[in-house]
């Protein structure tokens, strides 16, 4: 649906004074609609020094707290520095941005948002143009910078000197940045590391009080992915431009204007706040895209997990096309190496058996950005004409969907590349996924054939080496906090059995995470034979639990600890926790998040006896009844509620 920009009646509550212990007078304030979170503009500097930063002001028992006390503001161009010396010319009047729009796949099908946005509009020491669009959600706020129409001409970002100041005290949940956004999420209690950071971001204050997600959106090819960056002040996250080693291309973005930046995003409020907010979709610039019923999300059979070679076996790969037809999932992954296919057949061979069952294929690729990554196929993506050729190849099949493995940078050229696949995948009605990449930046809004991407350390790395068997269960405890909240998440979940290294998580767990993970392609990563040995009920939650979501609800949960989330599809419920603690433990769930008045037929699934155990309970329950939860070590609960 179209944005729509209107001048909100409630003007006065817009320039409110917030405090913020600064001695520096306020140039604007800018507040979401319910009045709970306030960005402040200020000079940092003498007169006329236009050092400029925004203040974030929150809310909490009617008192307002600065909880990130400064964000500097500025950009360096080729030409000119537009930071010191920024004067302002003027501030719009303040706008209510009103939107409400549909997304296929995600949390919520359903999505509206409103916030307040004003135009901070300034001029360098030689009048030449930059604005800073700024705005305040009910679950956060947004910024961007705009060199606006009146300019012209074509130059290079130097630097963005966009940078957060957190206090040394808060707390934080933070991923070592990497080309593939692989690394592993965890508590950083050493607040002196300096080094490079992926996104997102989580940090909270000292007492728990305010928790907040740093993020960016919108990225188009006038830009580059960014990352965090406290090497010059460990208690400065600037936003940094990829590195020289992130491949071939610039590693500072060429712009043409009038230009705008990708959004800055900073998710605010509570944990639940948190964990349910679109705030990086709602930015997004909307689909263009009328014609989508050919996108399908669903769940697929994965055999790269339990058998790294295994698209190179024929019989395997029927093996798990046959998996996914008994457990009535849509999918089944032809991944590396199905142009090696032998033992039977070769991958049109594999492709007639898949469908005669009645199972959609997907299909692997490799980018062919890097010579050194020798995985084949490759190169067939790599320009348009090979593109549209394969394309047109793989839709005469019946393929329904494309995996392109090793991006592994985010400059300027990779992010043409990404947005040109979308772009002629798009023409042949084919649902595209990336691996070896960066992570969600709202594309899924844009481009809703972009069904998931990796940028998370998943399942796969038990075949990479032992440590992921004791980090696994608190990094999956952070993933619901941080990285799947900005977007679909292809982590490959819900393994029994054991790869080349073991997990030390129990049943519950694994089958938990079928719900707590989200991703519009769900790539259930077991052999057949660790789901055939599950009971009953286990094995009917896996074949009947949706990958595409009407609404979510987090219920309990710390990071790193446990969480347990409830997402809605229709009129069901689905429930799922997990716990990474090294003990048993009970938990408490309500349903008074349910509609009142009705009744719901409640499966619960739970640890058993022992890791390897699962015990089920039928319930009837309404929004005024509760239950309580056992959870092993490393335990989990996956729950179904149906009218």
């Amino acid at each position: 649906m179209e944005l729509k920009l209107v001048k909100p009646l409630f003007l006065v509550t817009l320039l409110v004074f917030y405090t913020s212990g600064s001695a520096l007078p306020q140039e604007l304030v800018v507040t979401s609609p319910n009045g709970e979170i306030g960005l402040a503009l200020f000079s940092g500097g003498s007169e006329g020094s236009g050092n400029w930063y925004l203040q974030v002001n929150y809310k909490d028992k009617d008192e307002y707290s600065a909880i990130i006390p400064r964000i500097d503001l500025g950009l360096t161009r080729s030409d000119k520095a537009f930071s010191s010396e920024l004067i302002l010319v003027k501030t719009s009047e303040p706008v209510q941005v009103i939107e409400d729009y549909t997304m296929i796949h995600g949390k919520r099908n359903h999505c509206i948002n409103r916030g307040n946005e004003v135009v901070a509009a300034f001029e360098n020491s030689s009048a030449e143009k930059l604005n800073i669009i700024i705005r305040a959600y009910n679950d956060g706020l947004a910024f961007r910078y705009e060199f606006p129409s009146a300019e012209k001409g074509t130059f290079v970002i130097d630097d963005e000197l966009t940078a957060y100041k957190i206090p040394g005290d808060y707390l934080r949940w933070m991923e070592k940045w990497s080309l593939a956004n692989e690394e592993l999420y965890s508590f950083i209690d050493n607040h002196d590391v300096q080094q490079n950071w992926s996104y997102p971001a989580l940090f909270c204050t000292a007492d728990t009080s305010c928790w907040f997600l740093i993020h960016e959106s919108d990225i188009d090819r006038s830009y580059c992915g960014t990352k965090l960056s406290n090497t010059a002040k460990a208690s400065v996250f600037k936003v940094g431009l990829p590195d020289k080693n992130e491949g071939d291309g610039d590693t500072h973005p060429v712009i043409t204007l009038p230009w705008r930046s990708p959004w800055r995003v900073v998710i605010l409020g509570s944990l639940a706040d948190i964990v349910e907010s679109t705030l990086v979709d709602d930015v997004a610039t909307p689909t263009k895209m009328t014609e989508t019923e050919w996108i399908k999300p669903g769940k697929a059979s994965w055999n790269y997990w339990s058998d790294n070679h295994g698209t190179k076996d024929y019989q395997v790969v029927c093996e798990f096309a046959d998996l996914a037809a008994a457990m009535n999932w849509p999918y089944t992954l032809l991944d590396w190496e199905w142009d090696s296919m032998s033992n039977g057949g070769n991958v049109e061979d594999a492709v007639e058996y898949i469908h005669t069952i009645g199972v959609k294929p997907l299909i692997w690729y490799n980018s062919g950005v890097f010579k050194w990554i020798r995985a084949t196929p490759r190169d067939r993506m790599l320009t348009h004409e090979s593109r549209m050729k394969e394309f047109a190849w793989l839709k005469e099949m019946g393929i329904a969907g494309v995996k392109v493995d090793f991006f592994l940078s985010e400059k300027q050229n990779m992010i043409d590349y990404y947005l040109d696949i979308l772009e002629d995948a798009a023409q042949h009605e084919m649902m595209i996924y990336y691996h070896g990449c960066l992570v969600p930046r709202g594309w899924s809004r844009t481009y809703p054939h972009l069904m998931t991407c990796e940028g998370v350390r998943g399942a796969e790395w038990y075949n990479n080496g032992p440590e992921f068997t004791a980090t696994a269960p608190a990094h999956s405890t952070i993933l619901p906090f941080t990285r799947n909240v900005v977007g679909a998440m292809d982590y490959t979940p819900v393994t029994f059995t054991n790869s080349q290294y073991p997990h030390i998580t129990s049943y519950g767990h694994e089958l938990a995470l079928s719900v707590v993970f989200e991703s519009g392609l769900q790539h259930m990563a077991d052999r057949p034979s660790g789901y055939e040995q599950l009971p009953d009920a286990a094995r009917t939650f896996l074949r009947e639990v949706p990958v595409a979501w009407d609404d979510i609800k987090l219920l309990y949960g710390f990071p790193g600890q446990d969480v347990v989330l409830a997402r809605r599809k229709g009129e069901s419920w689905y429930i799922a926790g997990i716990s990474a603690e090294n003990r048993e433990k009970q938990i408490g769930i309500s349903f008074d998040f349910l509609p009142g008045g009705v009744k719901y037929k409640l499966t619960v699934i739970e640890d058993g006896e022992h890791d390897k155990a699962l015990s089920t309970r039928y319930l009837v329950v309404d929004n005024t009844s509760s239950i309580e939860i056992k959870m092993l070590r490393r335990g989990g609960v996956a729950a179904e509620l149906l009218i």
